[in-house]
């Protein structure tokens, strides 16, 4: 089986309020990840819709994004884990 790794790109522009998580860690499907605050002021919650191990964490707190960044490397485990 080969390794699949995706990239997190930011969603919006702001400011990254708060990591957390931390390279090497498992994240689980829609696990919060990330706070960014955007310029307007508001907190979004960073997830995404796969499982898997960090494998890079290149941003930090206080760090500015926009739809470009990359927020983190995540090595998918392939496994299916939904919920209702």
């Amino acid at each position: 089986m080969s390794v699949v790794e995706e990239a997190i790109f930011s969603p919006c522009s702001g400011t990254v309020e708060t990591v957390l998580t931390k390279e090497n860690n498992h994240v689980y499907e829609w696990e919060k990840l990330f706070l960014i605050k955007t310029q307007n002021g508001r907190i979004e919650e960073i997830s995404i819709g796969i499982s898997g191990y960090i494998t890079s964490l290149p941003v930090k707190k206080g760090q500015d994004v926009n739809s470009q960044t990359v927020l983190a490397i995540i090595q998918d485990d392939l496994l299916i884990t939904g919920s209702d």
